[in-house]
């Protein structure tokens, strides 16, 4: 399935798509422009921003990146659209794991499909939930592929440890079990569904490559790039990430030149009896 939008679609077959988010619930416009400034002085794809059409509106008059919104009200994203949004997105489930709510597949499948219905022509990504078990996801994606929607993202939760685990290890434990869970979500998606996947929550420069070899096309990230102070540490880290991405295109292409090659010989050995 190819997006509406062109730029994104490039980027999206190329599996080479970085999503910076500004934060779901920010409001700050200067915090919100450093991730502006960011994404435009690195490598970055779009930005996601709060759905908020005033502030929809004054992003695109400062920026030709593309702008994607997040909320599971579709009257909340069709006030960005008018705005100017040229992605939404049905996610945003923070605010209600908070509060003890899970949305059921059933719930997302219907806010999807009314959002399909008022939007023909703009590209739609839907957040998987990690609540629900993997066939369940799989299930759901399917389902959202059937009805068009163009981006499945997944996410994860952060799973506490019982051991004693110091402070430094810790921050890379949490890391890697962040991340694991979309991570597995990814894989899993991938196999049954032909529409591009996002992989979010706690992706970083170290398992950013992994997201890709499981079958994404692209990452989502905030949280490794919130605490460092400055639009060109941002931006460079956000370059290394680009990078790791080339690393590992060229890392599969090689290993499939090898199998090929390894093929060939084979069929020629065949050949010679």
């Amino acid at each position: 399935m190819q997006l509406f939008h062109k730029t994104l679609n490039d980027m999206f077959t190329k599996k080479k798509v970085i999503k910076i988010i500004s934060g779901i619930d920010n409001t700050n416009f200067n915090v919100i422009l450093k991730y502006i400034k960011t994404c435009e002085t690195s490598n970055a794809t779009y930005i996601d921003i709060i759905a908020n059409p005033k502030i929809v509106s004054l992003v695109k008059n400062i920026t030709n990146l593309p702008i994607c919104v997040s909320s599971i009200s579709v009257k909340a994203l069709y006030d960005c659209v008018k705005a100017g949004a040229d992605i939404i997105e049905i996610g945003n489930f923070d605010s209600f794991y908070n509060e003890g709510i899970i949305l059921s597949a059933s719930q997302i499948l219907e806010i999807a499909k009314q959002a399909r219905t008022l939007f023909p022509y703009i590209d739609i990504c839907v957040t998987i939930p990690y609540t629900l078990k993997l066939e369940q996801q799989v299930i759901l994606a399917v389902q959202l592929e059937k009805i068009g929607i163009n981006i499945i993202q997944t996410e994860g939760k952060l799973i506490q440890s019982n051991h004693d685990i110091n402070n430094g290890d810790k921050n890379l434990y949490n890391s890697i079990c962040y991340a694991s869970l979309a991570l597995s979500s990814v894989y899993y998606l991938s196999q049954s569904i032909n529409i591009p996947i996002i992989a979010s929550s706690s992706v970083n420069s170290v398992n950013a490559p992994l997201a890709l070899a499981y079958g994404a096309s692209g990452i989502g990230i905030k949280s490794a790039i919130s605490n460092l102070s400055s639009i060109k540490q941002m931006s460079s880290y956000i370059n290394e990430i680009v990078c790791s991405f080339d690393i590992n295109r060229i890392v599969n292409s090689y290993e499939q030149q090898v199998t090929n090659s390894h093929i060939e010989n084979i069929i020629d050995d065949v050949l010679l009896v």
